[in-house]
C-alpha cells in the first residue's frame, strides 16, 4: 500500500470530479468510539446527521450534497501516516481517558501494553469526537493513532473514516481495505463504494454494490449501498436506472429508523433529477416525516422550495435567527396534491432493481 499522505489533500483523490453523497459517513465512526453506544459501530455513509451545511443528498443527477472540495482549515501537519519523522501528536482533551471506548475495542488494544494502549485509545476517542465538527482534527488524531499502532484493525478503520471525512478517498479506500482484511467484516463496503465514486470510478462502485458480501450487511448497510449505487448510476448519466435502483419495499417501512429518511430523501432526489418534481416533492415530505430530528435536512429543503429564507443567527429578531415569510403564502399545497395521486401508489415495477441485482428481495434475504 502506498504511504498515506499527510494533511495536504492528495491531488488525484478525485480526478473524475464525481461527488459522493456526503463528505463523511454521517454518524459513522470507528468501532466503539463513543463508548457503550451500540450504534457506534462504523455504520455506512448517511447513517446519521450530515455535517453542518450539508443536506445528505445522493449526487443523483448532479445534486450531490457537498463532497468537500479542499476547503476548510489550512493543514496543520505534514509527513506520511505511520512512516513520517517523530513529531508531537495533536493535543488530547485532558478529560479523555481512553476508557470511553467499548470494552471490545479496548481488548483489541490490550496487546500494545498498558501505556501505549491508553495513548492510542485516547486518540481514537478524539477521532470519534471530532468527526462531525472538526474532520481535519479527527484526521490528525487518526494519523497519530496509526503512527503508534498501524497493525490494529480499529486503528486502520479510524484512519479510513477520518480520511473519508476529509475527502481523501484514495487513502480511505486503502485503509478500509486493510481493515476489511484484518477483520473479515464487510461493514464498510458502502463507504468503500462511495470512495470509488469520489475518485471518478462509478463502475467500480457498482461492482462493489453487486458483490456477494453485500448480502451480509444489515438493513441499514444494504440501504446505504443502494443509495451509493443510485449515485453511481447518476454519475454515469443513467438517471432512470437510479430511480429504479431505489424502488424497494423499504420505502414504505413504518419504523423510525434514520436509514428510512435517507432512503426517501435519495429517492426524492432521483425522481427530481428525471423531471418528476411532484413525486420528488412528495417523497421529500415523507423523508421529513421520518426524520423528526432533522438529520437529513429534508425539512429545510422543503422550506427552501416553499420560498422560506432562513436568516443567520445575527439576522433574526434579538439575534436569535428567524425564518422569513415564504414567497408564496399558499405554500405548495397544489404541488402536494398533484403528487399525491402518483406518488402514493408507491414505487412502480420498472424492471429489476439493484436490490435484486445484489441478490436480495428488498428485505435483506437472498
Amino acid at each position: 500500500m502506498q504511504p498515506a499522505q499527510g494533511p495536504q489533500r492528495e491531488p488525484d483523490d478525485n480526478p473524475g470530479g464525481s461527488k459522493p453523497r456526503s463528505p463523511r459517513p454521517p454518524g459513522a465512526m470507528p468501532r466503539g468510539a463513543r463508548g457503550g453506544d451500540p450504534k457506534a459501530t462504523g455504520r455506512a455513509p448517511g447513517s446519521g446527521k450530515p455535517p453542518r451545511g450539508e443536506s445528505g443528498r445522493t449526487g443523483v443527477g448532479g445534486t450531490a450534497g457537498g463532497r468537500r472540495d479542499g476547503g476548510g482549515r489550512p493543514a496543520r501537519r505534514t509527513g506520511t501516516v505511520g512512516n513520517g519523522p517523530a513529531e508531537s501528536h495533536p493535543p488530547v482533551d485532558p478529560e479523555v481517558t481512553g476508557k470511553e471506548l467499548d470494552p471490545q475495542v479496548r481488548a483489541e488494544l490490550a496487546g500494545l501494553g498498558r501505556d501505549l494502549a491508553t495513548r492510542v485509545a485516547r486518540h481514537l476517542v478524539m477521532v470519534g469526537t471530532l468527526l462531525d465538527e472538526d474532520p481535519d482534527g479527527a484526521w490528525e488524531h487518526a494519523v497519530a493513532a496509526k503512527r503508534l499502532a498501524a497493525r490494529i484493525a480499529v486503528v486502520r478503520e479510524a484512519t479510513g473514516m477520518a480520511a473519508y471525512g476529509t475527502g481523501r478517498y484514495q487513502v480511505a479506500l486503502a485503509e478500509l481495505r486493510t481493515a476489511r482484511r484484518l477483520t473479515g467484516s464487510p461493514v464498510h463496503l458502502p463507504i468503500m463504494a462511495d470512495c470509488e465514486r469520489g475518485m471518478g470510478r462509478p463502475e467500480r462502485a457498482l461492482a462493489l454494490a453487486t458483490s456477494a458480501e453485500v448480502t451480509e450487511l444489515d438493513r441499514e448497510g444494504q440501504v446505504e449501498m443502494l443509495i451509493v449505487a443510485a449515485g453511481a448510476r447518476g454519475d454515469l448519466g443513467q438517471l432512470d436506472a437510479a430511480v429504479v435502483t431505489l424502488q424497494v419495499p423499504w420505502l414504505r417501512a413504518d419504523r423510525g429508523e434514520t436509514w428510512l429518511a435517507r432512503l426517501r430523501s435519495a429517492y426524492a432526489d432521483a425522481l427530481t433529477a428525471v423531471g418528476r418534481e411532484a413525486e420528488g416533492r412528495h417523497w421529500l415530505e415523507r423523508a421529513a416525516a421520518a426524520d423528526p430530528e432533522g438529520l437529513t435536512g429534508a425539512a429545510e429543503r422543503l422550506a427552501e422550495q416553499d420560498g422560506v429564507i432562513f436568516l443567520g443567527e445575527d439576522d433574526g429578531p434579538a439575534g436569535t435567527g428567524a425564518a422569513a415569510a415564504p414567497a408564496d403564502p399558499a405554500g405548495s399545497t397544489g404541488t402536494e396534491h398533484a403528487a399525491q395521486g402518483s406518488a402514493d401508489r408507491g414505487p412502480v415495477d420498472d424492471g429489476p432493481t439493484d436490490a435484486e441485482r445484489i441478490g436480495t428481495d428488498g428485505h435483506g434475504r437472498r
